[in-house]
C-alpha cells in the first residue's frame, strides 16, 4: 500500500481542479496517477477539506491491553509457568515465540532453565525479574 499523498499535493490538485483543469494534465504535472486526482478530488467534495483521512496500517493486535495485564498478573502470581501454559490458558491465537516477544516489549524477561525429560522447551518464568 502506498503512501498517503502529502498535503501540498493534495492542495495542488485541489487547487488546479478549481481552476478548471483536466485530470489527465494534473497527473502528468504532479507525477500521479489519474485516480489519485480523481480520489483526492472526490474526498475534497464530501469533506470539503484536503486533509488526508487517517488510515491504519499493519496488522492489528492479536489480543488488547486487558488480556496483556491478565497475563502479567499470572505471571508474577505463578511464575514457573511455561509460554506455552499462557497461550493454552488464555486461548491467544499466536506462536509461543510471539508472546515471548510481547513480554520482552515490556521487560518481562525470565531465566532460561536447562532442557529437562519432563518439559521439552524449558522456557519458564522461575526467578522472574522486571527490568526497568
Amino acid at each position: 500500500m502506498p503512501a498517503p499523498l502529502s498535503a501540498e499535493t493534495r492542495k495542488k490538485i485541489i487547487t488546479h481542479k478549481i481552476n478548471k483543469e483536466k485530470e489527465s494534465d494534473i497527473a502528468k504535472w504532479l507525477f500521479i496517477s489519474e485516480s489519485t486526482v480523481t480520489k483526492t478530488w472526490k474526498q475534497y467534495k464530501d469533506s470539503d477539506t484536503f486533509e488526508s483521512k487517517l488510515k491504519t496500517r499493519g496488522r492489528k493486535p492479536a489480543f488488547g491491553q486487558d488480556v496483556m495485564d491478565k497475563i502479567v498478573a499470572k505471571i508474577k502470581e505463578q511464575p514457573d509457568i511455561t509460554l506455552e501454559e499462557l497461550v493454552e490458558e488464555f486461548s491467544l491465537k499466536i506462536s509461543i515465540s510471539a508472546l515471548c516477544r510481547k513480554l520482552q516489549k515490556i521487560n518481562l524477561n525470565f531465566k532460561k532453565r536447562h532442557y529437562s525429560r519432563k518439559n521439552k522447551n524449558g522456557k519458564t518464568f522461575r526467578n522472574f525479574v522486571k527490568n526497568g
